[in-house]
């Protein structure tokens, strides 16, 4: 909790706050909301329930009571690459009809996720994937929760705000000129990448515990040839 406090305190209001609860059980996410409220969180990013594998219908209903229970507003979060299960569409559709439940990161790492999500109802779909934030937008998508914007978060909100203006083709420049960055953060996996880089650059955010650990040295490397060339300094 005293993370989330400094975080705002920090950000001083120049952005949102969205604090995500690791616990698979509803009554145990639920019960940890208030305190984050208390201490400046604006929403709450809810990841699938891990380990488990619920049918769709389990998702539903444990999200349907995560919403029921907590005065924030919530923002799934689809990423099966660490939970082992993926929300369709559909469920997220049915869920979207919660007045609680606002928006959705989509880390599926498909776009025709993106595309069916919003041929099926309105909710805010938000790129969780660096790489796919741009082709997201383009077909909806209302921009991103980033990991390379740890680093360089002028550039990413470049993107979006080019993005959401419709000059696509400035935002397309920008999105390959950073896109092998991109791609070289997550050779070794997240955090690993971001986090080498960040050092780097001096803005170093600590040691990773284990089982996590850092990048290889062949990545480092990689990742190292691509920070030279930004002008990226600790702030």
């Amino acid at each position: 909790m005293k993370v989330i406090e400094l975080t705002v305190k920090f950000a001083a209001g120049e952005c949102r706050w969205l604090p995500a609860p690791a616990r698979t059980q509803p009554a145990k996410r639920s019960s940890c909301t208030p305190r984050r409220k208390k201490v400046g969180a604006t929403a709450c990013l809810s990841v699938n329930p891990y380990y488990n594998k619920p049918s769709q219908e389990g998702l539903y209903r444990h999200f349907m009571t995560l919403a029921d229970r907590v005065d924030l507003p919530i923002v799934l979060y689809n990423i099966p690459g660490r939970t082992g299960i993926t929300m369709t569409p559909q469920t997220v559709a049915r869920l979207s009809e919660h007045r609680n439940i606002v928006a959705v990161k989509e880390s599926t790492g498909s776009l025709d996720m993106t595309s069916e999500i919003l041929s099926l109802c309105n909710i805010t779909v938000i790129s969780g994937d660096d790489s796919l934030t741009l082709p997201i937008m383009s077909v909806g998508g209302a921009g991103c929760i980033s990991v390379a914007s740890n680093l360089i978060p002028t550039r990413i909100k470049s993107i979006t705000q080019l993005a959401l203006t419709g000059n696509y083709a400035a935002a397309k420049a920008v999105h390959l000129e950073l896109f092998p960055f991109i791609k070289s953060l997550f050779l070794d996996g997240n955090p690993a990448g971001i986090k080498h880089a960040m050092k780097l650059a001096g803005l170093d955010s600590g040691e990773m515990r284990l089982p996590l650990w850092e990048a290889s040295e062949a990545t480092k490397k990689i990742i190292e040839q691509h920070v030279a060339k930004m002008d990226v300094k600790a702030r």
